[in-house]
């Protein structure tokens, strides 16, 4: 089929199909969704258009077919992102909810924790915020990183050291005082 033909078949075919398609999807999902889906069940058409019935009482139902498939991928999809975004708001809550969460404004300390904390390595800050905050334990935080006990027991041993040479590089050299004076430039 050369192209000429095959973009007026799928014209026609669009016709035909898009509106029924159009109130089934309007049912049964929101319009953004609706839209985004019969906007696939086209270029679904496109790609199958040797495989979509010709008879219009044929085709309504087999795009229709096509818009049930995507529909509830759609909605797999949208389930698996819910799912993850409750699940990054459990390990890794927002910063500013972190520091609101307790009495009154925060310390120093819990700033300059959590300024170390965004320097770490995303898995050692993950890691040390399930056992901190969640208060979960070497067995514990095997289960939920999917490793071994003694696995998560050395990352743990490890990410608090990391931790602690965050907070020393942020803390300034030891004995160290600054000075907030004017320039003492020696030249002058």
């Amino acid at each position: 089929m050369i192209d000429a033909e095959r973009e007026l078949r799928l014209r026609t075919l669009a016709d035909r199909v898009v509106e029924p398609v159009r109130r089934y999807l309007a049912r049964r999902c929101d319009a953004a969704t609706a839209d985004e889906v019969l906007g696939d069940v086209l270029v679904v058409c496109w790609r199958r258009l040797d495989e979509v019935p010709s008879e219009p009482a044929e085709s309504i139902p087999w795009a229709i077919g096509v818009a049930r498939n995507l529909l509830a991928n759609a909605e797999r999809a949208q389930r698996r992102r819910d799912r993850l975004t409750a699940k990054v708001i459990a390990l890794d809550p927002p910063p500013l909810a972190v520091l609101d969460a307790g009495d009154g404004e925060p310390t120093d300390d819990a700033i300059a924790v959590r300024d170390a904390l965004t320097r770490l390595r995303r898995d050692d800050a993950e890691l040390l915020r399930l056992w901190a905050w969640d208060e979960l334990e070497s067995p514990q935080l095997a289960t939920v990183l999917g490793i071994s006990a003694n696995a998560a027991a050395i990352r743990l041993h490890r990410a608090k050291k990391r931790l602690a040479d965050e907070l020393r590089k942020s803390a300034g050299p030891a004995g160290h005082v600054c000075s907030e004076e004017g320039s003492t430039d020696a030249r002058r």
